[in-house]
């Protein structure tokens, strides 16, 4: 999913701005550009850009780069000193040498070695890997004075939808019995369960082929992973998760963070859903550039019009709301999406030495 077909900020700003009045804090400190960019790992000076819509997305290599930074920047030692590479490399069994290329800028790390970076510092799985927009949007959600939200779930079925957990799985989790898999095996499942639970309009999973030409890969490079015998690349695990529509630490998060996150985002549409309802054609208007759309595809012929029909039932299906309206904030109906979803650089094969980079 493109950053620019998430929800607005604009429209998450006021919740949190009406959030802090509620709560009889300054919104202006509940939403300072600093505490949002420590949050978030978006950069102070690009923050206005990104909520205003006008920040040009940065290229995955250079992204987590500058998360990085951020991160040994912001959360330093007892000492007020940034952490040594070693000393964040050995947290997770690994090399400080193996985090040079990172810090430097020139190469992406492995998926095992991004996982154990984001558990050292305690930032949500999805953190070197989320657009601008989302990481934003992320730290918008969880700015309002109440911290992290919270909640108790009534269908274990729509959390394990959500989260990729097994019904059993959120019991335990819930209980403050978390199952712990070994990485590779999570992310195995996570795969797995978005191939089951997004299929085509068809009813049949998305082939590795597919998945993989949204990212300018082959399906080849998926078959280990689907296989359980190996870990993505991170510009493979980004691009599936984008393929898919799900947030930035889809495939990493542990099961405890993965359902606090689902939790978080059910409260908020229960929240949304006291506001009056907004007008379902007024809310694609103001989500997306309708009439752009509309002019392009009024010159569609009859066969041009029935490919772009088949092309949204498939997105929809992909994102698991084929034949439901999909609900967004406010009660209203959710936009229909007619993009394909974005593409971005290639990924390589699996990394197949990826599979001892956390603990």
């Amino acid at each position: 999913m493109r950053a620019a077909d998430r929800s607005d900020l604009t429209a998450a700003w006021a919740r949190v701005v009406a959030s802090a009045e509620r709560h009889g804090q300054d919104p202006d400190r509940v939403l300072a550009v600093e505490r949002l960019s420590h949050l978030s790992g978006v950069a102070p000076e690009r923050v206005p850009a990104v909520l205003t819509g006008t920040a040009a997305e940065l290229p995955l290599c250079a992204r987590v780069h500058q998360r990085f930074l951020r991160l040994r920047a912001t959360r330093r030692d007892k000492h007020g000193k940034e952490w040594s590479l070693a000393a964040i490399a050995e947290d997770f069994d690994a090399p400080g040498a193996s985090l040079g290329p990172l810090n430097a800028g020139t190469g992406l790390p492995r998926l095992g070695h991004a996982a154990g970076v984001q558990r050292f510092f305690g930032v949500y799985p999805g953190f070197l890997l989320a657009d601008s927009k989302s990481a934003v949007e992320r730290a918008l959600a969880t700015a309002g004075p109440e911290g992290r939200a919270g909640g108790a779930p009534d269908d274990l079925e729509h959390l394990s939808y959500l989260t990729g957990i097994t019904p059993e799985d959120i019991r335990l989790t819930l209980d403050g019995t978390p199952p712990r898999l070994p990485l590779k095996e999570q992310v195995r499942r996570r795969f797995e369960h978005l191939r089951r639970t997004r299929p085509r309009e068809d009813g049949q999973a998305h082939s590795l082929t597919a998945i993989a030409r949204s990212f300018h890969a082959s399906g080849q490079s998926l078959t280990r992973l689907a296989q359980g015998e190996g870990l993505p690349n991170l510009a493979a695990a980004a691009g599936i998760q984008r393929f898919y529509g799900v947030e930035g630490g889809f495939l990493l998060a542990p099961d405890s963070e993965a359902l606090s996150a689902a939790l978080a985002g059910i409260e908020r549409e229960l929240e949304s859903a006291e506001r009056p309802a907004e007008n379902p054609m007024l809310a694609v208007m103001r989500a997306h550039d309708v009439r752009s759309i509309v002019t392009r595809a009024g010159r569609l012929s009859p066969g041009g019009w029935k490919a772009l029909a088949d092309h949204l039932d498939d997105l929809l299906a992909r994102e698991g709301q084929l034949g439901r309206p999909p609900v967004v904030p406010g009660g209203s109906t959710a936009p229909i999406r007619p993009t394909a979803p974005s593409r971005s650089g290639g990924a390589d094969d699996i990394d197949r030495s990826a599979e001892g980079g956390a603990r």
